[in-house]
């Protein structure tokens, strides 16, 4: 686990395989996604390492209910009992009232790619095949009265209410995986889209990109690769020219 201040208050945090963001106002924190369930001890260890405590988080936002994004939050949040926010489409996701991510038959359709064997057998690891619910996750209400002051941008396609949150006193963009920079599935680097299997959706997440290019920031925070410093319309310009065979 990396911490990195990427602006006043805002820290990415990189786990081994996927990422979480903490937003500090003076002691409460926004925490937004959470990694996998083998990742419950890291998101507390990132907390310590910005000086806070689970009992100083008001809320988590999510940007999407897979379980690489809710393993490690669920238990925190069950325990500490703050609120649980995303996108309304995404609410029974997150409840597991429906599933909508890629299983081990989608994976193993795959398997023969560079790097994805290692890649699933890493996540098992860090607990992907758990069944993983936060039966109280709630529909976010804007505007959204957090620290950060963060601003939901529904980008549905990865999931059906996937959201992206821009925090705009920072002039940061988290984009969860609806633009990533980086996955153990790939050497690509740089802003991209993630492999469509993992997609609920892949055509509604082509389009989805575009509601993230006229948003005012300086650094994409995504669920997945190191912080990208441009804005992102120029982020959004590049996953678009990878799509169409670009590199």
């Amino acid at each position: 686990m990396t911490v990195e201040t990427v602006a006043a208050g805002v820290h990415l945090v990189r786990g081994s395989a996927v990422n979480w963001v903490l937003v500090v106002d003076g002691q409460a924190v926004t925490v937004i996604d959470g990694g996998y369930p083998g990742d419950a001890g890291a998101l507390e260890a990132s907390l310590t390492a910005v000086g806070r405590e689970p009992g100083d988080v008001v809320a988590a936002l999510v940007t999407h209910a897979h379980v690489d994004h809710v393993g490690g939050l669920a238990p925190l949040a069950a325990r500490v009992g703050f609120p649980v926010l995303t996108g309304p489409a995404e609410v029974r996701h997150a409840r597991r009232e429906v599933v909508e991510q890629a299983g081990p038959a989608d994976v193993a359709r795959h398997a023969c790619r560079p790097r994805v064997l290692a890649w699933a057998v890493h996540a098992v690891r860090l607990g992907a095949l758990r069944s993983v619910a936060v039966p109280s996750a709630t529909a976010l209400d804007e505007p959204l009265d957090l620290p950060g002051r963060p601003v939901p941008v529904p980008t549905p396609g990865h999931t059906s209410g996937h959201t992206a949150y821009l925090l705009p006193d920072a002039g940061a963009l988290v984009s969860g995986d609806a633009l990533v920079t980086g996955h153990p599935t790939t050497a690509r680097t740089g802003p991209q889209r993630l492999a469509a299997f993992f997609d609920h959706d892949p055509a509604r997440a082509a389009v989805a990109l575009d509601a993230l290019a006229p948003l005012d920031a300086g650094v994409l925070l995504p669920g997945h690769g190191p912080a990208w410093r441009g804005t992102p319309e120029q982020a959004v310009a590049i996953a678009h020219s990878r799509d169409a065979g670009g590199t």
